[in-house]
């Protein structure tokens, strides 16, 4: 029985835990905290108290299972191997079911459903951002920023959006010569409306390795933001328009560059359509076709080598938590950076440490996401590096606020931007020598 539909479904996960406490060690907010209702053994037996019936859920018992980034290091640091994520997105379902949806998380998930709204409603924000808030110079990178106040005495550095999404920069096909394979491109929310310069990227990219990609227009966002806020009749709409959209289209294999959108298109969407026999076989099958764009550089393709220039970057890599623990890719953007001439990767120590983003956690609880994400940017500070890379936007967003608030000059990156960028030094390089 899927997580999405009863929190009954849950209950061997319940059952397995021994209540040991491994959860309080790897657990960033109650590393803030230190209050027992933040680690997973605290919020199990709130999930206990909840099936007994000897408590009911309320409100406030919602808002204590949204205390939680769903960064999956409890999950691999318990030694029953108790999937606590698969706990909490049954719980906070469980809440939608009971006490609704709250109202500014319905208008938004309900947006996201009816594309072509949002897509106007982000254009009229594109246009009028500069109005309300404070743009800010950037010298690293020509994408405009703005700085937001949250409320907790601190700033939040985001992106602008984008004044042309890049769905609507690029053709539906890019087309190359030989082309190796068809790939199709799942944009998601981030990099289509935002960080348009990843999306550049992951075309440069795979474009120079001869590969013909595929940008369905008509995609939708991937559904993990109303997943993990427990609407799952959103989240369902968002994965049957996605994976029509694909099928429609038709490609060899699919990539993506952020990591919440590689786990949906893994495991999320299955989950969801497991009681649609026809939607849940489609789910399945783009499942096993679906890669992020360094698995699929490192094990598909491989991508070139030859052609790479000289980029001369000091770097440090921070492990998106839906990439590491959620997809189990560690060291394949490691690989890539490695490969790149002129690039020095310094580790920093933990690199796997939520940065504390966790989607709309940052909004609801900005207090403990800044909290989380100084100590990421404590440990990037010590590597002495000029870039940071990642491989999720939403990550970016939040390490480039941290680092920004620090007040030291670093540039944050996805992975794919490096490679892209080596592949363009290498082109002038080779102008320059004949």
């Amino acid at each position: 029985m899927s997580v999405y539909n009863s929190l009954d479904s849950i209950t061997e996960e319940l059952r397995n835990c021994m209540k040991c406490g491994n959860c309080q060690a790897v657990c960033p907010i109650y590393k803030e905290t230190r209050q027992e209702v933040a680690t997973a053994r605290g919020k199990i037996s709130l999930a206990e108290f909840i099936l007994s019936g000897e408590i009911e859920m309320t409100a406030g018992m919602a808002d204590r299972f949204s205390l939680c980034t769903t960064c999956m290091a409890c999950n691999t640091n318990c030694p029953c191997g108790v999937r606590f994520d698969k706990i909490i997105l049954a719980a906070r379902a469980e809440s939608v079911r009971k006490k609704g949806l709250h109202p500014v998380k319905k208008i938004a998930f309900t947006a996201l459903k009816m594309q072509r709204v949002f897509d106007f409603g982000m254009k009229a924000g594109s246009i009028f951002q500069g109005v309300a808030l404070k743009n800010i110079p950037n010298r690293h990178s020509k994408l405009a920023r703005m700085r937001v106040d949250i409320g907790i005495g601190k700033e939040k550095v985001f992106p602008m959006l984008s004044k042309k999404t890049l769905r609507s920069e690029f053709p539906e096909v890019i087309k190359v010569k030989n082309p190796k394979m068809r790939v199709g491109f799942f944009t998601g929310c981030m990099i289509n409306y935002f960080y348009t310069d990843i999306g550049r990227a992951v075309i440069e990219v795979l474009t120079e390795n001869d590969i013909e990609v595929v940008i369905p227009k008509f995609q939708a966002c991937c559904g993990i933001p109303a997943s993990v806020n427990g609407d799952v009749a959103s989240a369902r709409t968002l994965a049957k328009r996605n994976l029509r959209a694909f099928e429609k289209m038709g490609a060899d294999a699919l990539v993506v560059a952020c990591s919440s959108g590689g786990t949906a298109w893994k495991h999320v969407y299955g989950e969801l359509l497991e009681n649609d026999r026809e939607l849940k076989a489609l789910a399945d099958k783009w499942a096993k076709k679906s890669y992020d764009i360094s698995e699929f550089l490192i094990h598909q393709v491989p991508f070139k080598k030859e052609g790479l220039g000289r980029v001369a970057r000091k770097v440090t890599y921070h492990e998106p938590c839906h990439l590491n623990r959620g997809q189990g890719i560690s060291n394949e953007p490691r690989e890539i950076l490695k490969s790149i001439p002129g690039v020095e990767l310094i580790e920093m120590k933990e690199p796997g440490r939520c940065c504390g983003m966790a989607g709309s956690f940052s909004l609801v609880h900005p207090d403990l996401s800044v909290q989380i994400s100084d100590r990421k940017t404590a440990d990037i500070q010590t590597t002495n590096t000029d870039t940071v890379a990642t491989g999720c936007p939403a990550c970016r967003l939040q390490l480039q606020s941290g680092v920004e608030n620090a007040g030291f000059d670093e540039e944050v990156l996805h992975t794919v931007q490096i490679l892209a960028e080596s592949y363009r030094v290498g082109k002038e390089e080779l102008k320059r020598s004949k």
